[in-house]
């Protein structure tokens, strides 16, 4: 046998030792990477009881508060409610899988002018709040605004002598929901049909099927989960809505709840709605789920050949174009131009101080809860790759919920119990230090940035998985041996890997924050606005042409997510 110099791991041969010896461990490394690793099991489970937190909350206040002012809506506007926002939710959930699924198909399966370019830009509606739609629909489409007026110009008509659809309605709110959330179903049915295998619809159309048929009868239902997960995603955005319905005037749950909330004072009513909208948004996500149930399809044969697309050609390619180009044209162009012209016809100047407050404001929280929410997104997945296990799958699944939950019921199941809580304890410090505490928790911005954190979890997650999926077992093996603990392990291998994913969940985060309205409205500390507070009350006062400024930068800060994507998209293609 061949003698092993232990120091150097050379052999007397002069040869290097393929295996050379671990680094010696200090006695008190065991010690450290054990408690290292009960370091993310507790942030973890303290992130999970955080994003619980709203639900009981909500829950709790609900169960315990007076029923007065929810009787009295019972009576009048709570019927109202429900009606509304099923009406709302069905036409948003026809429109988007309308335009989604179809616009998929067309650029995936069909070849015509221009479709390489469309297939990246229908993405970029995906960088407007539908309230900032609103905002510049209503400026031109409202009764004095260019469209009526040039139509009576022309026309000679009187304000009561013919009929214009009205954009302040249902209708309204729903066809801005519309074109803003399609492009998530787009995304996720055009991703579905590059991997469909082309076996299934070219036997449908062997058998006798036309076109149209295959694709109803083949191609649309094994497509089915990644529709029905696109179309649960702009559902869940319309429940949570706010700024929309509520500048159309649209009573929905989540008007109710800012109503309850701040015109009638009534916290115990607020939760009653807010658990009510809580239901229905669990609700939807566990029918997607059952209705889905264990169907799976499996490509037949070992060959993936892909679908061979048509070529269009006359009215028919035409056709294709204008289907294509128009849901880009009304959900981000004309918009752009809008905006434009009323921000040059406005007096908000951005370079301002008070408005570089506000912008000031809008980024430190975005900022601050970007980081924070990607940490904990952090934390969560490398605790469920350290301890794999049922508690550590909780704690992932309980963190994806804040997405199901609106931003306003959040806003209230953190509001109540924290609320008690300064309450108690200002009441506490009084008597026995005549000390006036105020309110330290519910008076900051930190609760603030908790609710975006909570709400925001599930899309850092998303990401932060997509990249630790390419960081192989292996990797973990090798650094263990060489004598790293979990701390070590991430910073030195797992961080340097993961750089591309999480920089892309720290955008994502920072611009879902900058959009969000209903939370910020709700629990922003006095005095402190932001940038989509400011655009919501210029719009409520009805001065269009101001709000248009500060919603163009909201826009701007969510192109930078939407260019990713749309590179994604050409390269996928």
């Amino acid at each position: 046998m061949t003698k092993t110099n232990e120091i150097s791991g050379v052999d007397a041969a002069g040869r290097a030792d393929p295996l050379p010896p671990l680094v010696p461990r200090a006695p008190g490394s065991r010690f450290g990477r054990k408690h290292s690793g009960s370091l993310f099991a507790v942030v973890s489970g303290l992130v999970a009881l955080l994003c619980l937190l709203p639900m009981f909350a909500v829950a709790i206040a609900a169960v315990t508060g007076g029923t007065d002012t929810v009787a009295h809506l019972v009576d009048t506007v709570l019927l109202r409610y429900t009606g509304t926002t099923l009406f709302l939710v069905l036409l948003v959930a026809a429109g988007t899988g309308c335009v989604g699924v179809g616009a998929a198909w067309l650029v995936t399966m069909t070849r015509f002018p221009g479709v390489r370019w469309l297939e990246v830009v229908l993405v970029l509606p995906l960088a407007f709040p539908a309230y900032v739609l609103a905002y510049a629909y209503t400026f031109i489409l409202d009764h004095p605004g260019i469209v009526q007026t040039t139509l009576r110009d022309v026309t000679g008509w009187g304000p009561r002598d013919y009929w214009f659809p009205e954009i302040r309605s249902v209708g309204g709110a729903a066809l801005m929901l519309v074109l803003v959330l399609y492009p998530y179903v787009y995304l996720l049915a055009r991703a579905a049909f590059v991997q469909q295998s082309a076996g299934a619809f070219l036997a449908a159309r062997a058998l006798g099927q036309t076109s149209l048929q295959a694709f109803w009868r083949v191609s649309l239902p094994m497509a089915r989960p990644a529709i029905a997960s696109g179309m649960l995603l702009a559902v869940m955005e319309t429940i949570a809505d706010f700024g929309t319905v509520s500048y159309f005037g649209v009573q929905t749950f989540a008007t109710g709840i800012y109503t309850s909330w701040f015109s009638m004072a009534d916290r115990a009513a607020a939760a009653q709605l807010a658990l009510g909208l809580l239901g229905f948004a669990l609700a939807l996500a566990l029918a997607e789920r059952i209705s889905r149930g264990q169907a799976r399809y499996h490509q037949a044969g070992k060959q993936h050949a892909k679908m061979p697309p048509t070529d269009l050609r006359g009215w028919k390619s035409a056709a294709a174009f204008a289907l294509c180009a128009l849901p880009v044209l009304l959900g981000f162009l004309l918009p752009v131009v809008i905006l434009v012209d009323m921000g040059f016809e406005s007096e908000q100047d951005i370079f301002t101080r008070r408005y570089l407050g506000f912008l000031q404001n809008s980024v430190t929280l975005a900022t601050t809860a970007a980081l924070l929410t990607v940490g904990a997104a952090v934390c969560l997945g490398f605790h469920q790759r350290l301890r794999p296990g049922r508690a550590s799958a909780f704690a992932g699944y309980v963190a994806r919920l804040g997405y199901a939950v609106p931003g306003g019921v959040i806003a209230v199941g953190l509001m109540v119990p924290f609320a008690a809580f300064d309450n108690a304890l200002d009441a506490w410090m009084r008597a026995n230090f005549e000390i006036k505490t105020g309110l330290l928790v519910t008076g900051s911005i930190w609760l603030l940035v908790m609710a975006y954190m909570v709400r925001f979890l599930a899309a850092a997650l998303g990401a932060h998985e997509g990249g630790q999926a390419t960081v192989h077992h292996n990797m973990d093996a090798a650094a263990r041996s060489l004598g790293q603990g979990p701390i070590g392990m991430l910073r030195r291998v797992h961080l340097p890997i993961l750089t591309p994913s999480l920089m892309t969940a720290l955008l994502i985060v920072f611009v879902d924050v900058m959009k969000e309205l209903p939370a910020t409205l709700i629990m922003r500390p006095f005095n402190y606005d932001t940038l989509a507070v400011q655009a919501y009350r210029l719009a409520s006062d009805e001065r269009l042409e101001g709000a248009a400024v500060p919603s163009l930068v909201i826009m701007l800060a969510g192109l930078l997510p939407v260019l990713l994507i749309c590179r994604q998209v050409r390269r996928s293609g």
